[in-house]
């Protein structure tokens, strides 16, 4: 079976070749996370192009993740037939194709053994608006792999464990590094979100902020403005991956000193200490992207304009809002014995949805680990009075049940939610 008969032990065999000023590098995979993708569907998938003499191999990221050790959480595949023959080959096996919305970019989605695989043909890019681009198929795998954005990123690994690497990509991943294929400032304007790519994947793999190469950054620079035509859902879909990365401090400081802000709906005025005093208490308790971008945020009104540029989700852009009005006077109580009071109280009392969520992401930005722990494990107490209760006691007047059940409210809270319904209304009939 494929991923069995064709592995062999893990050692290395280089060959490099000369082509253009570029270096083709391959060697063998055998790892526990490559054997485990030979699903009985991927299985009956090789045998399919196998059949009909057709390459498939597993191509891009998931390529990265394998030889950095991962288990990659999508698989997707390119290969030399075109979309029409993949679906000629599919028809006649019987298997079901679906979502169709690729089959123009040349990706044909098969189910097969209840699995979805998608299946690229190789292109090449005819022409380039920043934006997207239009394709030609190809049977020319490096000709493929120069049309990816970073080396890392460029690679193809065979389903016998043999990697193709004509751009050194397993080089910079070995060490650390991130660099476009072939010149940067062609492979920026090819695409221009290209640039938070960069940023985002810089995160995930460079050890130490501040490595990047002084031409790389140039390029970035010199082409800032082609952000300004990428729209703001996919400028955020970029932006929430980085915040949430390695080294998002340093890449937020680096986005202001490259003049990209401006097209991406950041404030121009902003405290560039703070983000970092944020970043940095928030590590280890896993934020949301909001929670650590809100750093930079001044007020509700930066909120607002945030959204209309990136387009963010509801939740996300009440969250902010939340905190820039928060941050500041919504803080741990004096009491030592109960520091949680303040964040309790304004849980039980506030009418915002998913209250107790928003406070937690305050505890974050606030660096309170202690506090985070303690309302982890809280869970919201229901006030066991209702108006109900004062009407069989005799109390009718609309205003009069509202204003007992705030002082009760009240009482309660002081009892930190210990006293029970019976105890309450007690409180009524000694007054």
């Amino acid at each position: 079976m494929w991923g069995r008969g064709f592995l062999i032990p893990q050692v290395v065999k280089t060959i490099r070749l000369t082509w253009s000023h570029r270096h083709f590098f391959t060697m063998q995979l055998k790892t526990k996370e490559f054997r485990s993708l030979f699903t009985d569907g991927l299985n009956a998938l090789a045998e399919i192009f196998q059949k009909h003499q057709f390459e498939l191999r597993i191509a891009g990221g998931a390529v990265r993740d394998l030889l950095s050790g991962n288990q990659p959480e999508d698989v997707d595949f390119a290969t030399t037939a075109t979309p029409e023959e993949m679906k000629q080959m599919f028809q006649t096996a019987g298997i079901r194709m679906i979502n169709n919305k690729g089959e123009k970019h040349g990706t044909i989605t098969a189910r097969l053994h209840n699995e979805n695989f998608e299946v690229t043909t190789l292109r090449v890019d005819v022409q380039t608006d920043g934006r997207h681009a239009e394709v030609e198929f190809t049977t020319d795998w490096q000709k493929d792999a120069e049309r990816r954005d970073l080396t890392i990123n460029s690679m193809f690994l065979g389903l016998d464990g043999t990697l193709y690497d004509y751009f050194q990509g397993y080089e910079d991943l070995q060490n650390r590094k991130v660099c476009f294929v072939g010149n940067s400032a062609l492979r920026i304007q090819e695409d221009y979100l290209r640039i938070l790519r960069y940023f985002r994947f810089y995160g995930r793999v460079a050890t130490e902020p501040g490595q990047h190469d002084s031409d790389t950054l140039e390029a970035i620079r010199d082409n800032a403005r082609g952000l300004a035509g990428i729209s703001g859902e996919r400028i955020w879909v970029e932006l929430k991956k980085m915040l949430v990365g390695n080294h998002a401090a340093h890449l937020l400081e680096l986005i202001y000193e490259l003049d990209l802000a401006q097209y991406m709906g950041l404030p121009a005025d902003v405290s560039i200490v703070e983000m970092k005093q944020v970043y940095q208490r928030t590590q280890g308790s896993s934020p949301k992207p909001m929670t650590v971008l809100s750093a930079l945020l001044r007020g509700p009104e930066d909120v607002e304009r945030l959204d209309l540029r990136l387009k963010i989700s509801r939740e996300e852009k009440t969250l902010g809002i939340f905190l820039v009005k928060h941050r500041r006077d919504l803080v741990k109580g004096h009491d030592e014995n109960d520091s949680l009071k303040p964040f309790t109280d304004f849980i039980t009392d506030s009418r915002e949805p998913d209250a107790q969520s928003k406070v937690l992401e305050l505890l974050k930005y606030q660096g309170e680990r202690k506090l985070l722990a303690e309302l982890h494990r809280w869970s919201v107490p229901r006030f066991p009075v209702s108006g109900h209760d004062l009407r069989r006691l005799g109390i009718t007047s609309g205003k009069e049940i509202g204003a007992t059940l705030q002082e009760l409210r009240d009482v309660w809270k002081k009892s930190r939610y210990r006293l029970d319904k019976e105890e309450l209304l007690s409180t009524i009939s000694r007054s």
